[in-house]
């Protein structure tokens, strides 16, 4: 999934910025960016410890994280925490994330697990053969979705331009480590059991409004050092995802 970085060499993003210390300032053209390669499949898993049926779904999750053209990303949950054993990856704004897509996706709630791809369709408990027939076809449907491009420096990123939806898009960061973690549960459900979660997010950042226009945006400090950022293009009113690329760690 890491082959979907751009690079904007840094003459070119640093000819781009024309208010310094702005959040969002306009990026390269299109002619001054590298050949784009096909866009991933953004694939979010909302997951807890403290859920009896999740470490399956953690386990699909984990087998599709590789693929060629499929980010993968897990948010863990904090309203199992009352079953007695505190997520310890949990914080409330995943859970916020996770009810954004309720009214899009017509649902009356939430619940764990739950896959949602490019934020247009879930895949409740992740069952396999509708997981991965899901990612084919999302991967079928990108036509012609703004670019993504980090700078060479590593501190910014570029979104190019394209059509906007109805109600405009945000771009956001989601900071995550690659690969699995394992944590053994004490209480509750999974009391005794060793859960397993790949590429775990830590923080969402949102780094500014996209409307259709190129625009440079600077990346979120605070990264540590092997975590990854994910920059995707979200629409605010239906919550599809139009793009999304990773900066791998250094």
């Amino acid at each position: 999934m890491h082959s979907r970085v751009w690079v904007i060499p840094a003459a070119v993003a640093t000819a781009a910025v024309i208010a310094a210390g702005s959040s969002a300032q306009p990026a390269p053209t299109r002619a001054n960016l590298r050949d784009a390669p096909v866009e991933p499949v953004i694939v979010e898993l909302f997951t807890a410890q403290g859920c009896a049926g999740c470490p399956e779904a953690n386990a699909r999750i984990e087998a599709v994280a590789d693929e060629p053209g499929v980010i993968a990303l897990t948010y863990a949950v904090d309203y199992w925490d009352y079953l007695g054993w505190q997520d310890t990856f949990a914080r409330p704004e995943f859970a916020q994330r996770q009810r954004a897509y309720s009214r899009p996706l017509r649902l009356r709630d939430v619940s764990t697990p739950q896959v949602v791809i490019d934020g247009r369709r879930q895949v409740a408990g992740a069952q396999n053969a509708a997981l991965k027939a899901a990612i084919e076809e999302e991967a079928a449907r990108r036509v012609f979705p703004p670019e993504i491009e980090f700078r060479e420096s590593g501190d910014q990123v570029g979104v190019g331009s394209g059509r906007a939806p109805s109600g405009g898009a945000e771009v956001v960061a989601v900071i995550y480590k690659p690969g699995p973690q394992t944590v053994q549960i004490d209480r509750g459900d999974n009391r005794g059991r060793t859960v397993r979660q790949v590429n775990v997010v830590r923080a969402v950042r949102n780094l500014g409004e996209w409307t259709g226009r190129p625009v440079l945006y600077d990346l979120p400090q605070g990264v540590e050092d092997g975590e990854a950022v994910a920059v995707l293009v979200q629409a605010r009113g239906d919550r599809r995802i139009l793009n999304g690329a990773v900066l791998d760690p250094h």
